[in-house]
């Protein structure tokens, strides 16, 4: 991670998320956790999120790529985009959910029943709005490109103004926030232990394959170093 990513990641010092009605879960609770650590630290491993809003007055969930800067999460989108469009409104901005999941082992128990994931999730409430100043635009979108592959936003060109004026970015506060973690392996009744059964945990992990140079890349340009880092 470059030092530029670092500060745009840096944590706000401080006392925990406060827990809220929409925030406390209301099964396993004891999974739950608000502090900013485990909440950023879920964060920066991400680059995809699932944002959910009310469009037309049914529930529409879209898959778009994410950044945190700070105490802020920044979305992805399109200028024509419905959601960006109603973000753009200055009042009210749109009611959002946001929600980052990572998948780190599959739960086998003995009992179809207790089956499970281990995961480290995270879910946020509040009102996204769509930033409109171009300086923060452009770190928003360094940002983005940071958040999927850190350090490729200073090896790349900088968004002209056609391409800005193409993209929009919406911004949410980290304000009503809980992080969501299941660790351990599974947890069988006890009447079912000597069951011939495999129990136990598949750990899941993201990989990534060998880069492909694109077909029409001039000869010569070797694979930066950053990416051996992924």
């Amino acid at each position: 991670m470059t030092a530029t990513t670092n500060a745009r990641r840096a944590a706000t010092p401080g006392a925990a998320y406060e827990p809220t009605d929409r925030t406390v879960p209301s099964r396993s609770r004891e999974r739950a956790r608000y502090d900013r650590e485990t909440v950023h630290s879920i964060l920066d491993q991400a680059y995809l999120c699932h944002l959910g809003f009310v469009r037309d007055g049914a529930p529409v969930v879209l898959p778009t790529l994410f950044t945190r800067v700070g105490e802020r999460l920044y979305l992805h989108g399109s200028t024509g985009s419905r959601p960006l469009l109603a973000a753009g409104k200055a009042d009210p901005g749109l009611p959002v959910c946001v929600t980052v999941t990572h998948v780190d082992g599959l739960v086998l128990a003995r009992s179809a029943f207790h089956h499970s994931l281990n995961y480290r999730s995270v879910v946020v409430h509040g009102t996204a709005y769509q930033v409109t100043d171009e300086a923060e635009c452009r770190t928003a979108l360094d940002a983005l490109v940071d958040q999927v592959v850190p350090g490729r936003s200073a090896d790349s060109r900088p968004a002209s103004a056609k391409e800005l004026a193409a993209t929009a970015v919406i911004r949410l506060d980290l304000t009503e926030v809980s992080a969501k973690v299941r660790t351990g392996g599974p947890n069988d009744d006890p009447e079912d232990l000597d069951l011939p059964f495999w129990s136990g945990v598949v750990p899941v992990a993201p990989a990534y394959g060998t880069p492909v140079p694109a077909a029409d890349l001039a000869p010569g340009i070797a694979a930066p170093d950053y990416l051996a880092a992924l």
